[in-house]
């Protein structure tokens, strides 16, 4: 566990995939214009760890009460139910130290089989279905807002067929915690993620690897290079 942690609000987010004709498809939800924190952007159903997540946790593990918040957050925020067992672990995201409000998410996957989404029309006002390029797609084009942890999870979704497929791929893929170091450049901005070079450098010009979000006006762009 990070040692910036502590200071991080625990929270849950579940990426919710099912079947369309087209392939693959995750749902996003769009925040409440007037929030605070990431208000009007399309997002992946979570919020805080509450104390009743906690209580049903065994051992008081995070990860277990992390569970039931995702699967409660897909429950009050866009009516789907999903079993917390079922979910995939897939990332962890802390948010960088220069940022004031601060979470620390665990990031879940699961498929829903049935149900139709509601929205509960406070935190949340609308809710759409996306193929994860259709997705990157939209924000390219100005469509649509997304933070970069989501930006970053729907490219390494990936396209395929099925939701089993997609499933499949992810389980091949390690477990990872983001903890983004964050840069501004005259273009815009850069988080620094694991594995770039310029991790815990303070330069970003440093030659190497390279694993890092870029987000100017232009457009973003996830680099990701050994």
């Amino acid at each position: 566990m990070s040692e910036f942690a502590a200071t991080a609000h625990p929270a849950a987010t579940v990426v919710l995939l099912r079947d369309a004709a087209d392939g693959c498809e995750v749902l996003l939800v769009r925040r409440n214009a007037k929030l605070a924190f990431h208000g009007g952007a399309w997002v992946f159903p979570g919020g805080r760890i509450d104390p009743e997540d906690h209580q049903r946790a065994e051992h008081g593990a995070i990860e277990h009460a992390a569970r039931y918040a995702a699967a409660r957050e897909a429950r009050e925020e866009a009516g789907l139910e999903v079993v917390p067992q079922d979910l995939l672990l897939f990332s962890r995201w802390l948010t960088p130290t220069n940022v004031a409000k601060r979470f620390d998410t665990w990031f879940f996957v699961g498929a829903v089989t049935s149900g139709s989404v509601q929205v509960d029309g406070g935190e949340i006002h609308d809710h759409r279905w996306f193929q994860p390029r259709q997705a990157l797609a939209a924000q390219r084009g100005r469509e649509i807002e997304l933070p970069p942890p989501t930006f970053v999870t729907l490219v390494q979704l990936g396209d395929h067929p099925t939701v089993q497929s997609t499933l499949s791929a992810l389980r091949q893929r390690p477990f990872e915690f983001f903890e983004p170091q964050l840069h501004f450049t005259p273009e815009g901005a850069c988080t620094i993620y694991h594995g770039d070079a310029a991790y815990g450098s303070g330069g970003i010009e440093q030659p190497g690897a390279r694993h890092r979000l870029w987000m100017s006006d232009s457009g973003w762009r996830y680099e990701r290079e050994p």
